[in-house]
């Protein structure tokens, strides 16, 4: 640990001392790439975000990939049938790690209007770990980069040892999850218990 009177002063001098783990988070945090995919209207508004009025670029995340094994960040963008949650599954234990979620727009994270639907996933996060949740219908770009920034912070404060590390530097945490299969009524499994587990009901007397 360097003295931080002794680093405000080489920092006059333009001399910038800094950890490993900081620089590294630093990279990480500055270059996601996120997966070219969207389920619905809020891929839209995901698309507007990358145009020039909101330009995601300046937050160094202008290039959408196309492949999976390139990304390192999914958007869930729209309503996830349960038709398509396998494919989703499937597409995020094909990107590389580490990697990161963000649910954007109330069909993601809960169903939204669709909830009651027989055919909608009432969140993806019963699947695959979700790092940030965006709530609206749909979101505005604003939103989207709001939630960028959020898990840019997050990535940021990962540290490379400890019980808080994150799941991809636990070698016992898994990098791939159960895919789910469309059965004659339902997912089967209905969701994956390591990620999501209902909430507990509590009657008051």
């Amino acid at each position: 640990m360097i003295d931080e009177g002794l680093r405000n002063e080489l920092s006059k001098q333009g001399v910038v001392v800094t950890g490993f783990q900081d620089l590294y988070n630093w990279g990480r945090k500055n270059s996601l790439w996120p997966m070219q995919f969207g389920l619905a209207c809020c891929a839209i508004e995901m698309i507007a975000t990358a145009m020039a009025r909101f330009d995601l670029s300046r937050f160094g995340s202008e290039v959408f990939r196309n492949s999976p094994r390139q990304s390192d960040l999914m958007i869930v963008a729209g309503t996830v049938t349960k038709k398509m949650a396998p494919q989703v599954v499937r597409l995020y234990n094909q990107m590389s790690e580490p990697k990161y979620v963000i649910a954007m727009g109330a069909c993601a994270i809960s169903g939204g209007p669709f909830k009651q639907g027989y055919n909608v996933l009432k969140g993806i996060d019963r699947f695959i770990p979700v790092d940030v949740h965006i709530p609206g219908c749909p979101p505005r770009p604003e939103a989207l980069l709001h939630a960028l920034i959020t898990l840019q912070e997050k990535i940021s404060k990962e540290t490379f040892t400890g019980p808080g590390r994150p799941r991809h530097l636990d070698p016992n945490a898994p990098s791939e999850f159960p895919i789910p299969v469309c059965g004659p009524d339902d997912l089967t499994p209905p969701s994956n218990p390591e990620v999501w587990r209902p909430p507990t009901m509590v009657r008051e007397d």
